[in-house]
């Protein structure tokens, strides 16, 4: 789901296998995306997976990192990583988004060789594009609480100038 000129590109890791099943990102019940979306203000309602063509609407897009379908995003391969950073900052060269969001620290610091990222916004542009790390909103990341991420979440709508 992306379009030229979006407010702010979300960028997941990879596919699970419930979004490969489904064509939806973040379809996996337990996964905090679309309730933190909507507590950060991004969405006025909750949006289910298979309503995210509704983010278009409000200036939203959603792409991934890696395009193959895993279980688990540690089965992904450093050149994995490497290769879809450098298609993803293709993409965003094309499309311009004002913010690249990208879900996942990890993945982040993979896919551009930044060991040193933390989540918050990042020195590194990409031509005009912003960039901004969040956390990884999977119920494997037990530490950031649906509130804390919402929060940060919350801080890329308003640098994004987003309608909260």
């Amino acid at each position: 789901m992306v379009a030229d000129g979006l407010r702010v590109l979300f960028c997941g890791i990879n596919p699970g296998l419930m979004s490969a099943a489904t064509g939806h990102h973040f379809a996996r019940p337990g996964n905090r995306f679309w309730p933190v979306l909507h507590l950060s203000g991004f969405t006025p309602r909750l949006l289910k997976p298979a309503e995210q063509h509704e983010l278009l609407s409000y200036g939203l897009g959603i792409t991934n990192v890696v395009a193959r379908a895993t279980a688990r995003a540690d089965e992904l391969s450093a050149e994995e990583y490497a290769e879809g950073g450098r298609l993803l900052a293709e993409k965003v060269a094309r499309l311009r988004p004002g913010w690249l969001a990208v879900v996942g620290v990890t993945a982040y610091r993979a896919a551009f060789a930044d060991r040193t990222a933390k989540v918050g916004p990042q020195e590194r542009t990409i031509g005009g594009t912003r960039i901004w790390v969040l956390p990884n909103p999977s119920g494997l990341n037990a530490h950031w609480t649906p509130a804390t991420m919402a929060e940060e979440f919350r801080r890329l709508r308003e640098a994004a100038g987003a309608p909260g």
